[in-house]
Formats: C-alpha cells, sequence, structure tokens
C-alpha cells in the first residue's frame, strides 16, 4: 500500500486487516492497475470501510443517473470544498466517463461556467448548493430540476452524491489524504 495514502493517520498494514477488506482492495486494484488511495486511507476504521464503500456502490450501481453525471456532482462537491484527492481522483473518472479531457476543471473551478447543457448545470447547481448552504435548498430547486427532466429517484441520487462527498471530502481533509499519481494522466487523451 501506498505509504502516503494519508499523512495525519497510519496506513494500516494490508495483513492486519480483515479478510473481506483486503478482497475488496485486491480486486479493485487488478480492475484499475493501481489501488487507489482512498481504499488503505478508510481501511484505517475496517467498520466505516464498509459502510462507505456499500453506500458508494449502492449509489454508483443503482442509479438512475448514468456515471458520467455522478462523477460530474462528485467533482463540483469537491471542487467547491477544496478537496484535492477527490478533485484528481474522480476528476480522472470524469474525463473518462464523459469522454472530455477538460471537463473536470472546468466543473472544480466554476461548474456554472463548464461546457455543459443547462440540465446539467440545474443538476451541478443543487449538488454545490447543499454543499454550500444545505439549509437554503427549497422546493424550486428541486422543480427546476423536474423541468428540466429529471425524475424523483434521479434527484434522491444527485443529492445523495453529493452528501456522500461531502463526508468524503472532510474525511480526505482530516486525513490528509493524497491522490495517487496515476490519476492526474487518466482520461486526458480524446
Amino acid at each position: 500500500m501506498a505509504e502516503n495514502a494519508m499523512t495525519r493517520f497510519p496506513v494500516p498494514d494490508p495483513e492486519s486487516l480483515p479478510e473481506d477488506i483486503r478482497e475488496r482492495m485486491d480486486a479493485e486494484e487488478e480492475r484499475a492497475g493501481f489501488l487507489p488511495n482512498v481504499f488503505p486511507a478508510f481501511a484505517y476504521r475496517p467498520h466505516q470501510f464498509r459502510a462507505f464503500f456499500d453506500y458508494y456502490d449502492a449509489l454508483v450501481d443503482h442509479s438512475p443517473l448514468a456515471r458520467e453525471e455522478l462523477e460530474m456532482i462528485i467533482v463540483a462537491v469537491s471542487g467547491a470544498n477544496d478537496c484535492l484527492y477527490c478533485v484528481v481522483a474522480h476528476g480522472a473518472l470524469c474525463r473518462i466517463y464523459a469522454d472530455d479531457p477538460h471537463l473536470a476543471e472546468q466543473l472544480a473551478t466554476n461548474h456554472r461556467t463548464a461546457n455543459i447543457d443547462d440540465a446539467h448545470r440545474a443538476m451541478c447547481d443543487l449538488a454545490v448548493k447543499l454543499t454550500e448552504e444545505p439549509a437554503a435548498v427549497d422546493e424550486g430547486d428541486l422543480q427546476r430540476l423536474r423541468d428540466h427532466g429529471f425524475s424523483g429517484e434521479e434527484i434522491w441520487d444527485i443529492g445523495s452524491t453529493a452528501a456522500l462527498f461531502n463526508l468524503s471530502n472532510r474525511m480526505a481533509h482530516l486525513a490528509d489524504m493524497r491522490p495517487n499519481e496515476e490519476f492526474y494522466d487518466l482520461g486526458r487523451e480524446n
């Protein structure tokens, strides 16, 4: 495991981890070609690792939103939270799933000026508003998404994704999670 997965807490020795977590990490490393640092970082607390990745899997595997839309939300929220780890890691995924080498930086810097359509701008608007001023979210925000054709389940998943990545961003800041070098170049070629 990368020793620099995080700097403020010890990265666990793989041999000390429960078997199911080692298996999950091995599968991810085989799938991606490297082990994203979020895995060894969250493994510091195995029960929380399981809960976090179970929720993440539920969103990614069972959302009516397209994968590139989920990644757009994650990058916009992570940019609003100044989360280096998630902007870099999910920026790579956003570039890959959206097949756009420039989109992630646009979303992370200012989703309002990103090269996206009005429906996706409304989607990111809600996610960032839920991040920056959650108590100000009102029926008008949801209606705007309905007007763009988003279903109730899709709106729920926009909120769920924003909420999960607000947690993730805050834990990445707390632990000083460091992005893997591999993420920086992924999805740069069209």
